[in-house]
């Protein structure tokens, strides 16, 4: 089996069209499936739109220039190298080796023609095929040689270009299948040790710097990890510089799993070395940088995928993680969502897909899964923290997903025939003041009562109003949570509704409607129902303090009115 240089694969005599740039594709030959017919005529436009004649062809007006490469390793260099290279010019290698390895890019010489953004004459590297712009690791010019490149799978792509004035020397370069080390600068990628899952070699030293553009963090997250340990972590060992801690770094070995690094600045360094002998599996390690992996605390907020309303990058695995006070609950609602569709013979998300956890990890439940354009309902954590995972595959990109969040109160309501009873856990608010929960008003301010907040109000108190809606009569107010700090102001509105007749009472979120999207035009439901232990607890306190007693104050008033009538036939019987 071998490829060519026009994107075929032969085996056996047979040729089946084959695309790095397009791996679901590829079928073996004879075995073909509906999903590859179907997606046949796309892997054929991108194979053309790759290797076929087109206007970079045009342009290279009879020069011969790049190609695929595909052995373990290789070297090329720019049209003439290391004369000078000729003028207009366009030439494109795609660099694939065997799939679940890497491509380690160096270059040895580099003379392009100089420009502050590189807009004469340059070189691309892309982690991946060239056609998606997703993919750029850089772009280069002038005589600093780009530092050396690890793609974060087996595919990487090379474009050289020159316009029609001023030459030079050019580049010559080389690469290396499965070599450890290099550069990383993409918005997520994979790391692990050599030969994973296989075990790694001895005498083995790799050096990674994982980069982020702009002043974004880069977080790393093992996923695996299984390296020869020892107390001093001085024989096998992975080391990882410019997160916090010594300056030194940390130093990992063993069996037990790093926990998550996030660097301090925008760069990570990571070290991996190996002794004369002893060995293990290795490791596997995602790293996110930049729009790729953030943090939220606020009480609310919106975020969106990356590139988002424009097509998302190929290959990269994405993490949002929403983390708020103690005794929250986390609420989201998707505003868009537009990803590549399910897989047409399981109907299932095994390529681009969304998922949500309850928790900050993948192994925290799952909240769900999706993909394709239809939008999900929004969804609440059962704690205070989520995570969203957004990760796509080598091919085949859509618009993303917009959403957004917002703290949710975990609250007990409930009505009588005569008033509310509001109980809020005063974990869940501190450390706000109880002046700051009110309900109508803030002269219907609530109270503390052991570690709560409670507000009773009448009917006829705090702004209370009769309405009726659907032919149902029902008591309405309006209950305010204030988290307004210095001059900011943020105060989230519930709807408090009683149905008296039932004794049925709901809350519904109105504040921050301006950024619900789809949900603006309707009150979203949003009580949440505290854990068991915390509804006994809280109900008994309530039964201490807030009674309902309509209904023994109704039954009293009958029985007088029954004693009353009673007196008054015996006194007109005696008259």
């Amino acid at each position: 089996m071998h490829y060519t240089e026009m994107g075929m694969k032969q085996t056996s005599g047979s040729w089946d069209l084959w695309s790095p740039a397009c791996p679901k594709c590829y079928r073996p030959v004879g075995a073909p499936d509906e999903e590859m017919l179907a997606g046949l005529g796309s892997c054929l436009l991108l194979v053309v739109a790759l290797l076929g004649p087109g206007p970079r062809a045009q342009a290279m007006k009879g020069v011969k220039c790049g190609g695929v490469l595909s052995a373990p390793s290789g070297n090329f260099s720019s049209p003439n190298f290391p004369r000078l290279y000729p003028y207009d010019t366009e030439c494109s290698w795609l660099i694939v080796v065997a799939e679940g390895s890497s491509v380690l890019l160096t270059f040895y010489a580099f003379d392009l023609e100089y420009h502050d953004t590189c807009s004469f004459d340059f070189l691309e590297i892309y982690n991946g095929a060239s056609g998606d712009k997703g993919n750029l690791l850089g772009r280069f010019c002038g005589q600093v040689p780009p530092p050396p490149f690890s793609s974060s799978w087996h595919v990487m792509s090379v474009v050289f270009h020159s316009d029609k004035h001023v030459a030079s020397r050019g580049f010559s370069a080389g690469y290396e299948k499965d070599m450890c080390g290099g550069v990383l600068t993409g918005l997520s990628g994979v790391l692990t040790s050599p030969e994973y899952p296989n075990n790694y070699p001895n005498n083995v030293e790799c050096r990674w710097v994982i980069r982020a553009t702009g002043p974004a963090t880069v977080k790393l997250v093992f996923t695996d990890f299984q390296v020869e340990g020892n107390e001093e972590c001085n024989y096998d060992y992975v080391a990882v510089l410019g997160g916090p801690g010594p300056a030194h770094g940390h130093h990992y070995c063993g069996s037990a799993r790093p926990p998550t690094l996030v660097s301090l600045g925008h760069e990570l360094q990571v070290v991996f070395k190996s002794d004369f002998n002893i060995g293990g599996r290795g490791f596997k390690a995602y790293y996110f940088s930049g729009e790729c992996q953030e943090v939220y605390t606020s009480m609310r907020g919106n975020f969106s995928s990356p590139q988002y309303p424009s097509s998302y990058p190929n290959n990269i695995r994405c993490h949002w993680t929403i983390r708020l006070p103690p005794g929250y609950r986390v609420k989201v609602f998707f505003l868009d969502l537009d990803l590549e569709g399910p897989n047409s013979l399981t109907r299932t998300c095994d390529f681009d897909h969304l998922a949500a956890f309850d928790g900050t990890s993948e192994e925290a439940p799952l909240l769900g899964n999706w993909c394709g354009h239809q939008l999900p309902p929004p969804i609440t954590s059962s704690h205070n923290q989520l995570l969203l995972l957004l990760h796509t595959d080598l091919s085949t990109t859509h618009r993303g997903f917009s959403v957004a969040y917002i703290g949710v109160v975990p609250m007990n309501v409930s009505c009588s025939r005569t008033d509310f009873q509001i109980l809020i856990s005063a974990q869940t608010l501190a450390p706000l003041e109880r002046n700051k929960i009110y309900l109508g008003s803030r002269s219907c301010a609530a109270q503390e009562v052991g570690s709560n907040f409670r507000i009773q109000a009448r009917f006829d108190t705090c702004g209370t109003e009769s309405q009726r809606r659907n032919n149902t009569s029902l008591i309405v107010s309006m209950l305010y949570i204030d988290f307004s700090a210095g001059e900011q102001e943020d105060i989230h509105e519930y709807e408090v509704l009683c149905e008296p007749r039932r004794k049925e009472a709901s809350v519904h979120l109105l504040s921050g409607s301006h950024w619900l999207g789809p949900y603006t035009a309707t009150a979203e439901h949003l009580q949440e129902a505290p854990p068991r232990a915390e509804v006994e607890a809280l109900e008994g306190q309530v039964a201490m303090v807030a009674q309902d007693t309509s209904d023994i104050v109704f039954l009293g008033l009958c029985i007088l009115a029954g004693i009353l009538m009673v007196i008054a036939i015996v006194v007109l019987m005696l008259l």
